[in-house]
């Protein structure tokens, strides 16, 4: 029990020894690798699976491939959205920029998701959409 008492006591005065300052410095440098990542989620509960089956490698077609449809399946995604008679059908509209580098894996997984939309739940688009499928 002795050694116990003493033991907190030497813990107690280390506690309450002095503190020394710590100093530490600004640097004037910034760094220049500021990455931004972008990650889409879809709430459809049958797409992960969809996805999975059926779409090929993102290596498959270019980034620039993907990137030009899903510029054009983004306006009419929205137009629709907004005017079309089903526009229920496509709930809320798609904020992508094609003046943004999401990166191949992204636009990949937004191109079949279009793709998904037009095959699986039978809702047109695009009148002239790719057959990627």
């Amino acid at each position: 029990m002795k050694t116990l008492q003493f033991t907190l006591f030497l813990i107690l005065i280390a506690a309450c020894a002095s503190q020394q300052n710590i100093q530490i410095k600004a640097t004037d440098t910034v760094d220049t690798e500021d990455s931004v990542s972008y990650e889409l989620i879809v709430l459809d509960p049958g797409f992960e699976s969809w996805f999975l089956t059926y779409s090929k490698p993102s290596w498959y077609h270019s980034q620039q491939y993907y990137e030009t449809w899903n510029e054009q399946y983004v306006n009419a995604w929205n137009y629709n959205s907004i005017w079309h008679r089903n526009a229920r059908l496509l709930d809320g509209q798609i904020d992508y920029n094609p003046q943004i580098d999401y990166g191949l894996d992204i636009n990949h997984k937004l191109f079949y998701y279009f793709q998904y939309v037009e095959n699986e739940l039978k809702i047109r688009i695009l009148s002239n959409s790719p057959r990627a499928i």
